[in-house]
């Protein structure tokens, strides 16, 4: 599988998520589908900064949509045009990729296992989506990035580190990482980034609607 094909899994299902989480709540199978999304998308996280040429350009993107969705993110999960509570996922995936940046400048093992709690401490004080335990995913696939059997069992291994949680269904994501070739394929450079705060938006407003009938 190519990265192109790994983004419209990770999208689509992560799309199934978001209309189970904000329309039907009752439907928890569409949450189970929905576990898929986030491990594929800390996965390509990785590889997209092995392959970046511009690692602050690729910063500033994460974090300018970081901010943009907030306000769609709030309202479509909390109701709220802000709250402070809840940060959404571009956040998690900043500090994912702040942390694969110093990792990458200190080799020391000791400093790592420092910096890696540092950035998970920064996630759960901040209330990222996923906090502290995405980034000890995006983590896991930076460090073993080469050991494609040891990266996939470590991370499979993650989804079931929610106690009475239904993320351990996101192991299922291991199946597709394992198939990566490598390759980009079709470009989509924005379009996760645009339709990651389109779709909540759109979400609330169908909400809406849906409670006024």
């Amino acid at each position: 599988m190519t990265s192109f094909q790994l983004k419209w899994i990770a999208i689509i299902t992560m799309l199934i998520d978001h209309v189970g989480a904000v329309l039907f709540p009752q439907y928890w199978e569409l949450r189970y589908i929905g576990r898929i999304s986030f491990p594929i998308f800390c996965f390509l996280l990785t590889e997209g900064f092995w392959h970046t040429r511009n690692i602050r350009r690729y910063m500033i993107r994460l974090g300018g949509f970081a901010l943009i969705s907030e306000v769609p993110y709030d309202l479509a999960f909390h109701g709220k045009v802000v709250d402070p509570k809840h940060q959404n996922v571009f956040f998690t995936l900043l500090l994912g990729v702040i942390l694969m940046y110093v990792l990458k400048r200190s080799r020391e093992l000791p400093l790592q296992a420092l910096e890696i709690l540092m950035v998970m401490c920064a996630a759960d004080l901040l209330r990222t989506d996923y906090s502290f335990k995405g980034i000890l995913l995006i983590a896991v696939f930076y460090l073993l990035r080469e050991n494609l059997w040891l990266k996939t069992a470590c991370a499979a291994m993650w989804n079931f580190l929610w106690n009475g949680s239904i993320q351990g269904y996101g192991a299922l994501a291991m199946i597709p990482i394992a198939l990566y070739n490598g390759e980009q394929g079709r470009k989509m450079k924005y379009f996760f980034y645009v339709f990651y705060p389109a779709h909540l938006l759109v979400l609330f407003l169908v909400n809406r609607m849906l409670l006024r009938t």
